[in-house]
């Protein structure tokens, strides 16, 4: 028996025919053509892989791919073509539909990235009072996190994941961007958005990616740093 978590109407798709979409422990859940549809997706880099199963059809299908974010269309192409052969369905490019798909995604997600950097670039001489950041933060999950001075400039660094570290570049009001040092191939820059005391000192900190089509895996907006007290 499936769980579905999360449930939401859909426009009928006329080459499945289909009427809902959802995620259910860990599964995306979804019908073609009146068949129940499974399907989850991983990666890391380098590497993205897919699973789909129908039940009624019999059919599993596993994709493993050596391919970085953004060639999620190699392994949905060859997933839905399989698909289309059992279900009968008439030939259809879906290499052409993900290729253009992604085109658009990256240009926009290009163009916003842009912008936030353009932004830092012209903010480079605004005068901040660095020592109101600086200090040890921790989440719940995710542990602890130290901002520090290295020279004048403010620096970010995960205590349990050393490779996430990176020059927090001043942006607008309390928020900084940060490009990381390690470099995954996946778009990872992120804002830090502190907030402040009465005093104008940081007590916590939330963050999010700046890209539009970050990977998934990179939860920044999960996080919930507070600052601890000397």
């Amino acid at each position: 028996m499936w769980t579905i978590h999360t449930v939401r109407d859909v426009n009928p798709d006329p080459r499945y025919n289909t009427h809902f979409s959802g995620y259910g422990l860990g599964w995306r859940l979804t019908d073609v053509k009146g068949n129940l549809s499974v399907a989850h997706s991983g990666g890391l880099p380098g590497m993205l892989s897919i699973v789909t199963m129908i039940p009624d059809q019999k059919l599993g299908i596993v994709i493993l791919t050596n391919t970085e974010n953004g060639g999620e269309g190699v392994f949905l192409s060859v997933s839905q073509m399989i698909i289309d052969r059992y279900l009968g369905l008439s030939d259809y490019d879906w290499i052409e539909k993900y290729s253009k798909d992604f085109k658009s995604q990256q240009n926009t997600a290009d163009e916003v990235t842009k912008k936030v950097w353009e932004t830092v670039a012209s903010a480079k001489n605004i005068p901040v009072r660095r020592d109101d950041f600086t200090g040890i933060y921790e989440d719940k999950w995710f542990g602890k996190i130290e901002v520090f001075l290295k020279g004048d400039q403010l620096w970010f660094k995960s205590l349990r994941s050393p490779k996430l570290s990176g020059a927090m570049q001043f942006y607008k009001a309390n928020t900084f961007a940060i490009k990381w040092e390690y470099v995954s191939g996946y778009k990872t820059d992120a804002f830090v958005m502190f907030t402040l005391d009465e005093e104008g000192k940081a007590n916590s900190i939330k963050m999010k990616g700046i890209s539009p089509i970050i990977d998934f895996s990179f939860d920044f907006q999960d996080l919930d740093l507070q600052r601890i007290k000397k």
